[in-house]
C-alpha cells in the first residue's frame, strides 16, 4: 500500500483573523481557526465570557448566549474559510449573509463556554457559497444551521 500524503490542515489565530475579515469588537464571534481544510471545511472557536456586552442585557442573572450572536459565529467562520480558499482572489471582498435554513438551538451556550463551531461547505456556484454548521460545547450539540453566502466587492 502506497503512502498517502495529506496536506496539513491550517489554522488562522486571531490576528490572522482580523486580517481576513472586517468584524471588530463588540461583533467579532470567532477567537481562533482551526482544521482549516481548503475549499472544504473549518472549525472556528469561540470562547464565551461574561464581559461581553450582550450579557448586560441577555439575560440578566442567567445569561445566555444570544442565538444571532451563535449563528454569527458560523458565519464569520465560513467567512474565513472562504478568504483562505480564494486567497488573492478575495482582496477587496465581504462575505455577506443571504439565507439562514434549517437553524436549530439545542442546548444554552453559557459564559465559560467554548463553542467549536464546525463548518462545512456544502457547495459553491460562482460567487455564491453554501455551508452547513454544528456548534458543539465540548461533545453536546448546541445549535445547528445551514446558511449561503455571498462574495461582494466591498
Amino acid at each position: 500500500m502506497a503512502d498517502v500524503a495529506v496536506a496539513p490542515a491550517d489554522t488562522a489565530d486571531i490576528l490572522r483573523i482580523l486580517d481576513m475579515i472586517p468584524h471588530r469588537y463588540p461583533l467579532l464571534m470567532v477567537d481562533r481557526v482551526i482544521d482549516m481544510v481548503h475549499d472544504t471545511s473549518a472549525t472556528g472557536i469561540k470562547n464565551v465570557t461574561i464581559n461581553e456586552p450582550q450579557f448586560v442585557g441577555h439575560f440578566p442573572g442567567q445569561p445566555v448566549m444570544p442565538g444571532v450572536m451563535i449563528i454569527e459565529s458560523m458565519a464569520q467562520t465560513a467567512a474565513v474559510l472562504v478568504v483562505h480558499t480564494l486567497g488573492d482572489r478575495a482582496e477587496g471582498k465581504f462575505v455577506y449573509f443571504m439565507t439562514i435554513d434549517r437553524a436549530r438551538f439545542r442546548r444554552p451556550v453559557v459564559p465559560g463556554d467554548t463553542m467549536y463551531v464546525k463548518v462545512r461547505k456544502i457547495r459553491n456556484r460562482g460567487n455564491v457559497w453554501k455551508f452547513h454548521a454544528d456548534v458543539l460545547v465540548g461533545e453536546h450539540l448546541a445549535a445547528e444551521a445551514d446558511f449561503a453566502a455571498m462574495i461582494m466587492d466591498r
